[in-house]
């Protein structure tokens, strides 16, 4: 079953789209709730390759010192955001330009919904 939140795109952009379903079976559908993964948590849900254990660990770091609007901003590779229908993709050769991009974001971020000065995509000082 393709599923698809917050906490698919974030596993996907980390290079770790096939735990995805684990984490939602396990209850961590939501970043705030991923900000609170740690080692036993993911023994639970099955993350046993060191590597990815540590990924997931210094990421969840980064979730609980920047808050969950930094995923927004993560800029990847927009392959790994895709479904498996990535050959389709194809790339523009000139770089967009910084108000091409910002314009962009906030239309996503609209479409989506997420005000990132609300909770929980931002933390009062």
């Amino acid at each position: 079953m393709a599923v698809s939140n917050i906490v698919c795109e974030w596993l996907r952009a980390l290079g770790l789209g096939q735990y995805a379903e684990s984490f939602l079976d396990n209850g961590y559908d939501d970043l705030e709730i991923c900000k609170q993964v740690g080692d036993p948590d993911l023994d639970a849900i099955g993350v046993q390759n060191p590597a990815h254990r540590s990924k997931l660990l210094k990421s969840v770091r980064l979730l609980r010192e920047k808050g969950a609007a930094s995923v927004y901003f993560q800029l990847n590779d927009p392959k790994s955001l895709l479904s498996d229908n990535s050959d389709s993709l194809e790339r523009d050769s000139s770089p967009l330009m910084l108000s091409e991009l910002e314009a962009l974001l906030q239309e996503q971020l609209k479409a989506d919904g997420v005000c990132l000065t609300a909770h929980p995509y931002s933390t009062p000082l």
